[in-house]
């Protein structure tokens, strides 16, 4: 019984991770306010905190997450010159 219990928490936490990694954007920063509001008004955390943690919960995981924050390559962009090596 108890190893079905945590076998289940375990998979329902992945299926959480995976749909908020894979959600649109818009819909992951809202959401992210949404739980740190809902934090905040529990008392879990202070302001300050939920600001914080709203901020890091929106954060996308890194390129090819529908985010527009620029970390990726766009296609009109230069590749970063190669440093000359000096002959041996």
């Amino acid at each position: 019984m108890t190893q079905n219990l945590i076998v289940g928490l375990i998979v329902a936490f992945a299926a959480l991770y995976a749909v908020w990694r894979w959600m649109p954007a818009a819909w992951r920063r809202a959401a992210a306010t949404r739980v740190a509001a809902g934090s905040h008004k529990a008392g879990l955390v202070d302001a300050q905190r939920a600001e914080a943690l709203a901020a890091s919960l929106a954060k996308s995981s890194g390129c090819g997450s529908c985010d527009s924050c620029g970390s990726c390559a766009k296609p009109g962009d230069k590749a970063p010159a190669a440093t000359p090596r000096s002959a041996p």
